[in-house]
């Protein structure tokens, strides 16, 4: 049974930092087609590309992906001007460590 939750955290956490993987380079292309119509360059039509929201990257968190959220955070440098990402990560990964102490005393 701990061996699947350890599976489950460890898939979860992939998830998590492919998210803010995927977010961070939707970002840098929206900006690059931002650059490019204000420099009013002909650029080939390209549309804007939907963004991941942050409602689903912390909800990804705190389904057991907070590691790799923040991981993916701080190696790919996105999200970490919002102060709520910079801090709420770190204090959802506090949350579940505390759970999970709590839950291995208990066994």
């Amino acid at each position: 049974m701990i061996r699947y939750f350890f599976i489950y955290l460890g898939i979860i956490n992939v998830i998590a930092f492919g998210l803010f993987a995927m977010d961070k380079k939707r970002a840098v292309y929206n900006g690059e087609i931002e650059k490019a119509k204000r420099r009013r360059k002909p650029e080939p039509v390209r549309t804007m590309k939907r963004r991941i929201p942050e409602k689903t990257l912390f909800v990804t968190a705190a389904l057991g992906g907070s590691i790799g959220a923040m991981a993916g955070m701080w190696l790919l440098r996105h999200k970490t001007r919002h102060w709520y990402f910079v801090y709420g990560m770190p204090v959802i990964l506090l949350l579940q460590m505390l759970i999970a102490w709590i839950a291995v005393r208990k066994i």
